[in-house]
């Protein structure tokens, strides 16, 4: 008999339970709770525990960062992970830049920072081996010619088919390039922004391709006598999302601060303030 008497304790206990339940106040579940503090910043998992390490290029170039001073909150992308950060309760000083290589950034394995911001493209490749957030920017590609060279007036990306082009590896550029304009040469492919630059300078390329608001930046400061001759979309797009290691812990809180920063219209004044304007420069197809 001590068996079915304890089965109907357990019975009765359960029910009692139900009943309690039924009746009493409406709690948050343990997951809702879970999903509101995970975010917290006490929560976070952070690469070293509270600071939230930055990542991007060296070095920096405006209109994203300006004298190759990320910390400086200075630029379009340092203005940006500021903003991010203060969502996640981080003020400037708990904040701390590293040196990562653009074609580094999304390689497979650990990373030595909480996020990447560096025009990174968001891609189906890459998006294989490390997670992004939602974009923060969606830019197009600039097409940079000499002011009085034989493409300064081009008005279709066929014009350029037997241009010689140069282009950093690695990039959307370079994807956009071949995917779009389709030379007829191969493109000269450089390790580096400056790197690209430098062989426009001494004439090794006849024109380069880069995102569009780097090519506002160059044509009125490095490039004297250039002109963007046009601009264009890269295949799928091109949306910049902040980068974070495969799987990290931060993922979804990070896509959480861009997206309110987003809602707010945070990103759109920033982008304001820091690019220029895109509708001057006619686009080709």
């Amino acid at each position: 008999m001590a068996r079915p008497s304890r089965i109907a304790a357990v019975c009765l206990s359960i029910l009692a339970a139900l009943v309690l339940a039924a009746c009493g106040s409406p709690k948050k579940s343990a997951t809702t709770t879970a999903s509101a503090s995970a975010c917290a910043k006490s929560s976070l998992p952070l690469h070293t525990p509270g600071v939230l390490t930055v990542a991007t290029d060296s070095p920096a170039y405006p209109p994203y960062f300006e004298d190759n001073k990320p910390s400086n909150g200075k630029g379009f992308e340092s203005a940006v992970a500021y903003a991010v950060a203060a969502k996640l309760g981080f003020t400037p000083s708990e904040v701390k830049w590293v040196v990562e290589p653009f074609d580094s950034s999304y390689a497979p394995g650990p990373k030595s920072f909480d996020f990447d911001i560096n025009e990174i493209s968001i891609t189906g490749p890459r998006a294989q081996a490390v997670d992004f957030s939602t974009p923060y920017y969606t830019n197009p590609q600039g097409i940079i010619v000499a002011a009085n060279g034989p493409y300064a007036h081009a008005t279709s990306l066929a014009a350029f088919k037997n241009a010689k082009i140069g282009v950093q590896i690695g990039t959307t550029s370079l994807a956009a390039v071949t995917a779009e304009i389709k030379p007829s040469n191969q493109p000269d492919v450089f390790n580096t922004s400056n790197d690209t630059v430098t062989a426009f300078k001494i004439h090794r390329v006849a024109a380069i391709v880069v995102d569009l608001a780097t090519a506002f930046d160059l044509t009125s400061t490095e490039l004297s006598h250039t002109t963007i001759a046009g601009q264009f979309q890269a295949p799928g797009g091109d949306n910049w999302g902040l980068l974070l290691s495969k799987g990290s812990g931060l993922t979804a809180c990070v896509d959480k601060a861009v997206s309110a920063l987003s809602a707010n219209g945070t990103l759109a004044a920033l982008n304001k303030r820091w690019i220029a304007s895109e509708a001057s420069v006619p686009e080709l197809h």
